[in-house]
């Protein structure tokens, strides 16, 4: 939470990264809703430079980053389609598998399809 946060790094900081993060997220959802896409979710990674100046840092609003759920496959209470990784976390959750690595190996249809999901998400998003 806020408070957490702002008790690592310090109240200042933490509502800069707040502040950012909060615009990017209204702004980048405003965009996706006018192209059919919900943003669910996301993550931002900040860090620091050696001048102490605040930098958005790794990959943002990707499939990998973020769930992109349909608006129009969407009801409340409910899991819907999504175009991003959730696909393949599902799939993987099929699996006898402890969770440690090495991962399985993921099969063709998997990828494919997967792909597909990353590749409506860029077609909506970018047309």
């Amino acid at each position: 939470d806020f408070a957490g946060a702002a008790d690592l790094i310090g109240t200042e900081l933490a509502e800069q990264v707040r502040t950012i993060s909060l615009r990017i997220y209204q702004e980048s959802a405003a965009y996706a809703l006018e192209r059919g896409i919900i943003i669910a979710d996301t993550k931002f990674e900040f860090g620091l430079d050696a001048e102490g100046r605040l930098h958005l840092i790794d990959e943002v609003l990707t499939p990998d980053s973020s769930r992109f759920w349909p608006v129009d496959q969407y009801q409340p209470g409910s899991s819907p389609p999504s175009f991003d990784k959730q696909f393949v976390r599902d799939y993987l959750e099929t699996l006898d598998w402890d969770k440690t690595p090495p991962g399985p190996m993921l099969p063709e249809a998997i990828i494919t399809q997967t792909a597909a999901k990353y590749a409506e998400a860029e077609r909506r998003l970018l047309g």
